[in-house]
């Protein structure tokens, strides 16, 4: 969960309880990096997923998704992404 900036952090920290909530795990970054910063050292860490807010997606009340090998997912709602997750996680349960 990364934002673009600070003043984006109210929005973040919402998105980062609702995932918790549906049991995604998730760190939150709002720290005053660039985020271009930011995604580089979440790939670094082979994060699969990074979930980005800035003025646009709180507007919408979306999130920017990147995967980390497929990158730029285009925006989803909190609750598409948690589906996208969840029907992840069933297939990689059941071999698929």
């Amino acid at each position: 969960m990364l934002s673009i900036s600070d003043r984006f952090e109210e929005y973040a920290v919402s998105v980062y309880r609702q995932l918790i909530k549906h049991g995604v795990r998730v760190a939150l970054d709002v720290r005053s990096e660039k985020v271009g910063y930011k995604i580089r050292e979440a790939q670094a860490q082979k994060v699969p997923y990074m979930l980005v807010v800035g003025s646009r997606e709180v507007e919408s009340t979306t999130v920017r998704v990147r995967h980390r090998s497929a990158g730029d997912l285009g925006a989803m709602t909190v609750a598409a992404f948690v589906d996208r997750i969840q029907t992840e996680s069933r297939h990689a349960l059941n071999g698929a």
